[in-house]
């Protein structure tokens, strides 16, 4: 694993920036299977009731994208800042 903490951080927000556009579409192309995978993923709870038959559009992705970006770059950068510090390497960058 890389030390330098920052590096960590983007690839992080690169893998999201990847992952979310895929997800999107695919929720797009089959929403109750997408429900049935959120269902499953947080133990049954039921989410089907956030479904609003509304068709979905590209400006209701832009928001999400940016915040899902922009918190993986923060996120694997405290990691990588914790990993750097739990393995003894300090905490300076």
């Amino acid at each position: 694993m890389t030390s330098e903490p920052w590096r960590i951080g983007a690839a992080l927000a690169l893998t999201v920036a990847v992952s979310y556009p895929v997800c999107a579409i695919l929720y797009v192309r089959w929403p109750e299977r997408g429900i049935e995978f959120l269902n499953a993923l947080f133990h049954g709870l039921d989410f089907s009731r956030l479904a609003t038959g509304a068709p979905a559009r590209l400006s209701s992705f832009y928001f999400p994208f940016v915040v899902l970006v922009v918190w993986g770059l923060l996120a694997g950068t405290l990691f990588g800042w914790l990993h750097r510090l739990f393995s003894g390497r300090g905490w300076h960058p």
